[in-house]
């Protein structure tokens, strides 16, 4: 898992110019500590025995936000010893972004009510927050019940993932992984506008556009239980998750974004180009209207191009820019 993002086996990380302390030891972060929030929609089924098992495993202070589910998920979760919040908006990332500006404790490990994520992993994911980083992912492929995903979610899944590193340049393994661990501080150095279940890819995008120290754990996932249905639309979502990677390169990787665009815009003025010569060669007949359209498509292309190339420039200054100005705040607060 050797990466310019994810780096678990580092001792020290230095990142644009400014180095990050990554410890092989550190002190404990106490249950008392950590929020385990936990983003729910209709979860009766599941959301008792979530509750349940992080009480089991030391963490009391546990936040289930609700998005105004019809079932009785508020209430047995207020049972079980929650705090309940019911978000004021719809989507799982409204939820979220609206329970942290509450949230007191350093640390949040976020995680579905679904029953699918194993709150003994928790001790796990919150280790590497004590030693440094600011982000944790949990790794779903490291440990998953042969049947706790269909083959379709999990080609889905993989292609993904594969589209994510090629975009944005960083192996984070299962950037769609709702098992989350992070400092409260990163996350408010973070631009998040997504409201829906997009939340967990925007996430990874702005961590490696931040310059976020993050890290990937193995966790076990296991599979819905049979009372509790998935509001997950494999062919649907999937594909507004690859546009929602597309859209964010605009920002994160402006070279790219620009730059397919210029090249779809070349290509395409290139093949009509060659039509229309061909017709000319061939019939001797001529497409003048469909001549200018090539033309504009190759000079719009390679305009799209040097955009491309300048934008990637300036985010460029611009992140190294906005470390340095990181480091000298931290700096001032540590005086």
């Amino acid at each position: 898992m050797e990466d310019d993002a994810v780096r678990a086996d580092s001792s020290v990380l230095s990142d644009g110019g400014e180095t990050v302390a990554i410890t092989d030891e550190a002190d404990e972060i106490s249950p008392d500590e950590v929020c385990v929030l936990i983003p729910t929609l209709d979860e009766a089924a599941t959301i008792g025995d979530v509750i349940d098992g992080f009480y089991d495993e030391g963490y009391t202070n546990v936040v289930v936000v609700d998005g105004d589910s019809t079932d009785d998920t508020r209430e047995i979760a207020r049972e079980h010893g929650a705090e309940v919040m019911v978000q004021s908006g719809d989507g799982k990332g409204q939820a979220v972004r609206e329970v942290l500006e509450y949230v007191t404790v350093p640390y949040v490990l976020m995680l579905d009510g679904d029953g699918t994520y194993d709150p003994a992993d928790a001790d796990k994911m919150i280790e590497p927050l004590a030693r440094g980083y600011e982000h944790v992912i949990g790794n779903r492929f490291a440990d998953m019940d042969d049947d706790a995903m269909r083959a379709l979610n999990g080609f889905g899944n993989r292609m993904i993932n594969r589209a994510f590193g090629f975009v944005h340049g960083a192996n984070y393994e299962d950037i769609l992984s709702g098992y989350r661990a992070f400092t409260v501080d990163s996350f408010e150095r973070l631009s998040l506008d997504s409201d829906g279940f997009t939340i967990e890819t925007e996430l990874a995008v702005e961590c490696v556009k931040h310059g976020i120290e993050t890290t990937v754990v193995p966790i076990s996932y296991t599979a819905r239980p049979d009372e509790s249905e998935t509001n997950l639309h494999p062919i649907r979502d999937g594909g507004t998750i690859l546009l929602a990677l597309y859209s964010l390169a605009k920002t994160n990787n402006p070279l790219f974004y620009f730059g397919s665009l210029g090249v779809s815009g070349i290509v395409s003025g290139f093949l009509i180009a060659v039509y229309v010569l061909w017709e000319w060669v061939q019939y001797n007949q001529s497409h003048e209207i469909m001549a200018v359209v090539s033309a504009a498509a190759i000079l719009l292309g390679v305009q799209l191009l040097m955009f491309g190339v300048l934008s990637d420039m300036l985010v460029t200054l611009h992140r190294e820019q906005r470390r340095r100005l990181e480091r000298i705040a931290r700096e001032a607060r540590d005086k």
